[in-house]
């Protein structure tokens, strides 16, 4: 539930700033998708799906793009950073964390999708 929270601070606090960047909300709509490209080394190998989304989906490059908009005072950059950052930390509230090479579904947020249902304890 921590995790989730985090994701909601990062996905509320990019909102916000986005906002203050004065960039359009098109580019927001359009763009807010992009770190999902990455599933498709899924099609190779699951491995290496897990790798490519895992490099997409951290804090670690939206953050090393921000500091670059920030130390190169190119302010074009960093609604791109935003951008990214608002989607990891959706995806986080959302349950989707980083991915094990088991497979998509298997995250350290926990198993993606349906859970198998106990039988009922008879007395």
């Amino acid at each position: 539930m921590l995790l989730r929270i985090e994701g909601l601070v990062a996905a509320v606090a990019s909102a916000v700033l986005y906002a203050h960047t004065g960039a359009c909300w098109w580019l927001f709509a359009v763009l807010w998708l992009t770190p999902d490209l990455s599933m498709l080394a899924y099609l190779k190998r699951p491995c290496l799906g897990a790798r490519f989304y895992n490099a997409a989906h951290t804090y670690l490059l939206p953050g090393v793009l921000a500091l670059c908009a920030w130390t190169l005072h190119t302010g074009w950059l960093l609604p791109f950073a935003l951008i990214w950052v608002n989607h990891i930390g959706v995806d986080r509230l959302l349950g989707y964390g980083l991915k094990y090479s088991d497979g998509f579904g298997f995250t350290h947020l926990g198993r993606l999708g349906k859970r198998e249902v106990s039988a009922p304890v008879q007395h």
